[in-house]
């Protein structure tokens, strides 16, 4: 008898994993992983937030239905909330051993985890949005320039401030990278366009989705006298935020725009881009390299100037100059006529008085991407602030 029941066991045991490992969820480290789908190309999607946190995630969510709706027998999964660190490289490498065809990791944090994972697994394409790492075989890394937008934002922003007589504006950061000083700058050189007197303060709260911190800190800019407030966070907190006569601008996703205290929003339109790369890596053409899009791409907007977009009631009575430097500046860039290097084209000077720019040089796309401090080989770097930003730089030791 007791033979019996150890054989039965040992069958049970078996037939459980074998379930595990062909059709049936299971938990790891606290997030259920989703099994494949037989006969489909299957295609995963890790957020570091909530799908639907009105920014980042749900973004990218939005793309992933996109996949859903427009490429024919693909079956998507989403895990959310994933911290960076060791939790996404085990989420990550569950979800490859579940067999997954590609696997879409949206955070920065994420990249040293999918970067392991996809060494273990050379058969899956990884691609990891907002780092700068790549295999050149199936681990790549994709990213747009939202500097382009947060340029023509910074129009919008200055002008507002011109408008009402207050030259002070803010910018909620969240973590101390390249890419969130590449932002910043864009704004503030979008700000110089229109309103020359401006300056810009900043607050870092190092989290990329807190709608608590994100409330404090467009508080705290507009405590601090900011007329507009722009975030590089998920939430709509600066419009939220807002009292009456002041302005937020929010990011990410198109529909965070919803408040009359929100002037625009800057935002992604990524399903276009998952189709293509998604129907290469099926065909087997995909490679893992840098692929970085402008807004020729239409995988970026800004709420209010794209077809079939309405002006937000705080934009709609800025001067008819202003407004045209806006549509004529996105119609440029959406002709593929201005892109990033064009938005960050000398002569610019820093906060210190330093040239960072000659007239007539542009940045490098390293330079866009990366500090010297963290290893990078650009030449002149991201870790300036342009002239007419207040703050200190983020202290990197940290």
């Amino acid at each position: 008898m007791k033979k019996q029941i150890l054989w039965l066991v040992s069958i049970l045991l078996v037939l459980s994993f074998a379930l595990t490992g062909c059709g049936q969820t299971e938990e790891v480290s606290g997030f259920q992983i989703p099994a494949p789908v037989d006969g489909k190309y299957n295609v995963a999607f890790v957020y570091v937030g909530p799908h639907d946190d009105g920014g980042w995630s749900q973004s990218h969510d939005v793309g992933r239905m996109y996949v859903e709706e427009n490429v024919e027998d693909v079956h998507t999964v989403y895990i959310e909330n994933v911290p960076e660190g060791a939790d996404a490289e085990q989420v990550v490498r569950s979800l490859a051993r579940k067999g997954f065809d590609v696997i879409f990791t949206t955070s920065f944090g994420f990249m040293d985890a999918t970067e392991v994972v996809a060494e273990e697994f050379p058969d899956i394409d990884f691609i990891h949005i907002s780092g700068y790492k790549a295999n050149g075989a199936n681990f790549g890394n994709l990213m747009g320039a939202m500097e382009d937008i947060k340029y023509l934002a910074g129009m919008l922003a200055g002008s507002r401030a011109k408008t009402d007589g207050n030259p002070k504006l803010g910018y909620i950061a969240t973590f101390p990278i390249p890419e969130e000083l590449r932002l910043g700058n864009a704004f503030a050189l979008g700000v110089a366009k229109t309103c020359p007197e401006c300056t810009i303060d900043v607050r870092f709260i190092n989290t990329w989705h807190d709608p608590i911190l994100e409330q404090e800190g467009a508080e705290s800019l507009f405590a601090a006298g900011a007329q507009v407030v722009m975030t590089g966070a998920d939430t709509p907190a600066p419009a939220l935020a807002a009292p009456e006569g002041k302005w937020g601008i929010t990011y990410d996703y198109y529909g965070n725009c919803t408040l009359d205290a929100c002037l625009t929003s800057m935002y992604w339109n990524w399903g276009p881009e998952y189709a293509r790369i998604i129907e290469a890596s099926r065909e087997g053409t995909w490679t893992g390299g840098w692929e970085y899009f402008d807004a020729d791409s239409g995988a970026l907007g800004l709420f209010g100037f794209m077809e079939g977009e309405e002006l937000q009631p705080g934009v709609a009575d800025l001067p008819a100059e202003d407004l045209q430097m806006v549509r004529d500046t996105l119609a440029l860039m959406l002709a593929g006529e201005f892109d990033r290097f064009d938005v960050f084209t000398g002569p610019i000077v820093d906060n210190k008085g330093n040239t960072v720019l000659e007239a007539g040089v542009s940045l490098e796309q390293l330079d866009l991407d990366g500090f010297a401090e963290f290893g990078s080989e650009c030449t002149t770097c991201m870790y300036w602030w342009n002239e007419n930003i207040t703050a200190e730089l983020p202290d990197l030791s940290e």
